[in-house]
């Protein structure tokens, strides 16, 4: 090989480097999103159910039954 081709591949094996760690990188951040986002839907789920089990207990807080149910 001449020296324009040693150095052309040279620069392509390098650029090549600089994209696989960028693709890892990338793959990381993508994970470690993931990662937080079932976290975080886990978390709303809890809420959720929390809040939905406080509103039945205020709804039937609030509407006691009639002195002749009891």
């Amino acid at each position: 090989m001449s020296e324009g081709h040693d150095e052309r591949l040279v620069k392509i094996e390098s650029a090549l480097a600089h994209l696989e760690q960028l693709a890892e990188s990338l793959n990381e951040t993508v994970a470690g999103q993931d990662k937080a986002l079932r976290r975080l839907t886990q978390q709303m789920d809890q809420l959720t159910d929390r809040m939905a089990a406080e509103t039945v207990k205020a709804a039937k807080d609030n509407n006691p039954k009639p002195p002749h149910y009891g």
